[in-house]
């Protein structure tokens, strides 16, 4: 009961004070324009859910795919571009991803596979891309994203490729190597590590649990701040926050989702030595995609063992006036000293300057496989 809700001595209750009639007076009429565009806004949603779902009779037609990512990033990049304010760019994309989820819900609700358990940064990831109109697949590790996938028990999976701090994830890139997947689309998700366990003061905790790039990615502030504690490496930070919730010695490094899911106490947060720590992550499936006018190309190379055999590989790339913007190196596993190469560029496949070096590089590669062009999270 707030004080003028009190009664006053002689019982009675007062009204509101002058200020505040003056206060509910000048809001009245802007809240009922809020309400006008709110019912308008619900009409036009409607309207275009009920579009969607004719697109979704011609796609069953054709036998097209329902999620179709680079024409969902062309109606964002559309929108921002049309935007008068005073809306943020960020939040209109935000806001219209969320619109195309629910439609495309209505027309066929996607299953996307992640590394799991629920709380993990790959499902922040994965509903930063595709909305909250899907459902998760939380999977035990990465190679069972990609059997998923592959099995089609999903329509699609997202993996991390590499992080700002600690580099490429081997294990996925590894994966690339030996997949018939392609990769449709990138996630870049800034990353902030917190330290949380089941009670507030660390009392009692002799370990630390995390995945082994958030270990990394907190090892100078974990040494400064809990030097004594065990640091111990498990498949996901989600994984480790469940652990934390079930044995009061263990503390874990997760994200903050993760220590809401599982009732920890967030002991530090932002624990991350680089403060602008990001991870990229990569949407897997068996769906190519068309340019969409921002485009990355992703592909695994190989050179014949002889001098000048890597510069000579990535001489088209130059000549045709292609920009590489990633470039990782890994053992081929043959006992030779042998490398694949991942190499990013900028661009779709199937721009002519793209499609010219491939073609170039494929005469020049002992091996080349195109993993996909892909709309840039850039």
């Amino acid at each position: 009961m707030t004080q003028q809700d009190k009664p006053d001595a002689n019982g009675s209750t007062p009204g509101p004070s002058p200020q505040e009639q003056a206060l509910s007076a000048d809001l009245a009429p802007l809240r009922d324009q809020i309400d006008t565009v709110d019912r308008e806004l619900l009409a036009l949603l409607n309207r275009r859910a009920q579009l969607a779902l004719d697109v979704g009779e011609v796609k069953k037609k054709y036998g097209a795919p329902v999620f179709r990512p680079e024409r969902e990033l062309q109606v964002i990049r559309k929108v921002q571009g049309a935007n008068p304010g005073p809306l943020l760019g960020e939040s209109v994309a935000s806001i219209w991803r969320e619109v195309m989820s629910a439609c495309r819900g209505l027309e066929k609700p996607l299953e996307i596979a992640f590394l799991g358990p629920a709380g993990t940064f790959s499902e922040q990831a994965l509903y930063a891309h595709f909305g909250h109109e899907v459902s998760g697949v939380p999977c035990p590790s990465i190679d069972e994203v990609f059997r998923a996938v592959e099995a089609g028990t999903v329509e699609y999976g997202v993996v991390p490729v590499e992080n700002s701090t600690e580099g490429a994830v081997s294990r996925t890139l590894d994966l690339f190597l030996q997949t018939s997947l392609k990769i449709s689309g990138e996630i870049a998700l800034k990353v902030h590590h917190n330290l949380m366990a089941a009670t507030p003061d660390m009392q009692g905790v002799t370990v630390v649990r995390a995945h082994a790039q958030a270990l990394a990615q907190c090892q100078h502030w974990l040494t400064a701040n809990y030097p004594h504690l065990e640091r111990q490496a498990v498949s996901s930070n989600a994984e480790a926050a469940r652990m934390a919730s079930e044995d009061p010695t263990v503390a874990a490094i997760a994200g903050e989702t993760a220590a809401n899911r599982y009732h920890l106490h967030m002991v530090r947060t932002h624990i991350q030595d680089d403060p602008h720590n990001r991870t990229r992550f990569a949407v897997i499936g068996r769906y190519e995609t068309e340019p969409s006018g921002s485009d990355q190309t992703s592909m695994i190379l190989s050179v014949p063992n002889k001098a000048g055999a890597v510069y000579q590989l990535l001489a088209p790339l130059a000549e045709n006036g292609v920009s590489m913007c990633r470039f990782e190196s890994r053992p081929a596993r043959s006992g030779a000293w042998e490398y694949y190469f991942y190499v990013d560029v900028e661009g779709h496949q199937h721009d002519p300057s793209v499609a010219r070096a491939i073609e170039m590089l494929r005469a020049n590669a002992a091996y080349l496989k195109v993993l996909g062009s892909y709309p840039s999270s850039k």
